[in-house]
């Protein structure tokens, strides 16, 4: 049984509950066997109520994806205790554990079947454009966060929040379409950038 994540466990009002049987009918069935039939099997109330808000299974889709964004943004720290360059480990666990088992698995192959969209659509590549922009951002101040505690070189935090990003993004779409394993070598030799060109030496 796909679960939902926390935030999404016990709806709030009609709004998160048509999210919550978005996300679930998503890892079931995936973008191209997506339809506003098959969300409305997993939500709570009238089906009536999907088609009232929405035009069709992208506009429902691009508002689900509006609001994991505002979730993300909303739960996601600057750094916790212990400084940014612990912080920085968290982020390289989470670029390398992303979407490892199920059901994080289905969800990531979700995630890597809706940016196939922003190919040809402008509103899917708007938001994909947006949430890679803010988790940039996010590493950005975290850099220069880090740069300032001195736990960190005098690198340039928008270059190495990119380098970040490319890394997250093709880590996600290596799990899902490939069977070749190489996150074992990546990890290894990303994390060897992080600990020789970030980390200052102690």
């Amino acid at each position: 049984m796909t679960h939902p994540p926390p935030f999404l466990e016990d709806p709030d009002d009609t709004r998160d509950a048509i999210m919550k049987a978005t996300y679930v009918a998503l890892c079931k069935h995936g973008y191209s066997d997506l339809t506003i039939q098959r969300i409305g099997d997993e939500f709570s109330k009238s089906k009536s109520l999907l088609y009232h808000h929405y035009d069709s299974k992208d506009d429902l889709l691009l508002d689900f994806l509006e609001f994991m964004l505002d979730q993300l943004e909303e739960q996601l720290p600057t750094y916790r205790e212990g400084g940014a360059d612990d912080y920085i480990e968290e982020i390289v666990d989470s670029t390398f554990s992303f979407g490892d088992g199920r059901p994080d698995t289905d969800f990531t192959q979700a995630l890597v079947e809706l940016r196939t969209q922003a190919a040809h659509d402008e509103d899917y590549r708007e938001y994909f454009t947006r949430s890679d922009q803010f988790v940039r951002k996010h590493v950005v101040h975290t850099i220069r966060s880090g740069i300032e505690q001195g736990v960190f070189q005098e690198v340039d935090p928008q270059e190495t929040a990119a380098l970040f990003q490319i890394v997250f993004s093709g880590t996600m779409t290596q799990r899902v379409t490939s069977d070749d394993d190489i996150f074992e070598d990546a990890r290894a030799e990303f994390e060897r950038y992080v600990r020789d060109c970030l980390l200052a030496a102690e």
